[in-house]
């Protein structure tokens, strides 16, 4: 599974596809309907028709041969490549077409440069025009993608007090019967909030892991014997990014639908395991029983904004209830 949110994906989805198969159909109608002396307009929409189409699909296909190359520029420069392929595709179907129409009559070589002149240009006025309009939209997707960000942040700034006033009173609880347990929280906690106020929305999985266990240090200060954590990670971590404090929210769900409303021990596991085109992240807890017969659909604010991060990275965050346990699943994507 791809990033969705490259420059090149946005070509090569679905959309674009469907689009550019509609646009091209809307300006071969345009062309057999111009006011120029035409015998059999049916024909020329035809005619037209399968020239726009090979030379749009063309430019398509070749850029998904190139996309390791191509996937690697950025908006404006990608938009230009784009332009120049489908020049390239446009003279070469109409030099083939002239070719071909070359075998009922013999025109003048004249006739067939202004023929491939005159389809260059109609191909650069409409490439032109996709351009702009690829630009506008790259530009309103990023200027979106921005606004989600700050709500999320926005969302997760209603976590950290919560967890913050915890913390401070398991601290504050160890200070003189435990005073090295008590510095190693505080130690924890500054590490936490250090990754929650980076500029860096990505990080590579094994800081993500070991940040999630800094945070399962803190509480298991807090629950004792109660929080039972079993990991379960392959010999060598993928090297995929993910978003930072990723597995924390999931651990934090898994405490508040699992740990805190339990009176006795409750089993905690968390499970990472890579698979075809990216990695699975799975945080399960057991449920007291009144909760496993009743499913708790009440996410937390964290859950929520992880699942829009998650998302807008081409992933995805699902929940479910299944023998009597808690099940949150994060999937990111390697590329």
């Amino acid at each position: 599974m791809s990033h969705p949110h490259r420059p090149i994906d946005i070509l090569l989805s679905p959309a674009t596809l469907i689009g550019v198969v509609l646009a091209g159909e809307a300006l071969a109608a345009l062309l057999a309907l111009s006011p120029a002396p035409v015998d059999d307009r049916l024909v020329l929409f035809g005619l037209a028709s399968l020239g726009i189409q090979w030379a749009t699909l063309g430019t398509l296909a070749l850029v998904h041969l190139l996309r390791p190359l191509l996937g690697r520029l950025k908006p404006q420069p990608l938009a230009w490549a784009c332009l120049g392929l489908l020049l390239v595709t446009t003279l070469l179907m109409a030099a083939a077409s002239w070719k071909l129409m070359s075998f009922r009559h013999v025109p003048g070589d004249h006739e067939g440069t202004l023929f491939v002149l005159r389809a260059l240009a109609l191909a650069l006025v409409a490439g032109l025009l996709v351009l702009l309009a690829f630009q506008n939209h790259w530009r309103v997707r990023q200027l979106a993608l921005r606004a989600k960000q700050a709500e999320l942040d926005a969302l997760q700034a209603r976590i950290h007090p919560h967890f913050l006033f915890n913390t401070l009173n398991t601290g504050a609880a160890l200070v003189h019967q435990q005073p090295q347990k008590a510095e190693q929280l505080l130690l924890d906690l500054a590490d936490l909030f250090r990754a929650a106020l980076t500029d860096s929305r990505q990080v590579p999985l094994h800081e993500e892991v070991e940040l999630a266990r800094r945070y399962i240090d803190i509480e298991q200060l807090r629950f004792g014997a109660r929080m039972q954590v079993e990991w379960t990670l392959p010999d060598t971590l993928p090297a995929v990014a993910v978003p930072i404090l990723s597995i924390q929210p999931l651990v934090e769900n898994a405490i508040h639908h699992g740990v805190e409303p339990s009176p006795g021990p409750c089993r905690l596991q968390i499970a990472i395991q890579p698979e075809a085109g990216g990695v699975r992240i799975t945080v399960s807890n057991d449920l007291p029983a009144p909760m496993a017969s009743s499913i708790h659909r009440g996410h937390s604010v964290g859950l929520q904004a992880l699942r829009a991060r998650v998302q807008m990275m081409g992933g995805d965050v699902h929940t479910q209830v299944a023998d009597g346990r808690y099940q949150a699943s994060l999937r990111v994507p390697t590329a």
